[in-house]
């Protein structure tokens, strides 16, 4: 006989949410150090251009991450169906509560993207 259910989900779900806490926490570090990168130019009094192309480059890297983390809010919401669909009814413990359903919407999250 296989595991429960319950647990089996409970696993996927503490893994999901690591995985979104770490996603988060490299866009963070990514707009720190675009921050900082910003900071040390004016510090030491170097030219606009200097640099310029790292920080395209970084800003290419928060896009990727932007998208990283819809992916990711997708397949999250994938899996609740998944976990409803084989009956497991119990709610993951997460750290956050989940705005009301249809709260954003995939154009709202684009329109940001492209303001940054």
């Amino acid at each position: 006989m296989g595991m429960d259910k319950v647990f089996v989900a409970q696993r996927i779900a503490t893994k999901l949410f690591a995985t979104e806490n770490a996603v988060d926490a490299a866009m963070v570090e990514a707009a720190e150090l675009m921050a900082d990168m910003l900071r040390a130019r004016k510090d030491i009094g170097l030219s606009a251009v200097v640099g310029d192309r790292a920080s395209a480059k970084l800003v290419e890297a928060l896009a990727a991450l932007g998208e990283a983390r819809s992916a990711m809010v997708e397949m999250h919401n994938e899996l609740n169906d998944v976990k409803l669909r084989i009956g497991v009814r119990t709610k993951m413990v997460g750290f956050e509560d989940k705005p009301p359903e249809g709260a954003f919407r995939r154009a709202d999250i684009a329109a940001v993207r492209e303001a940054v």
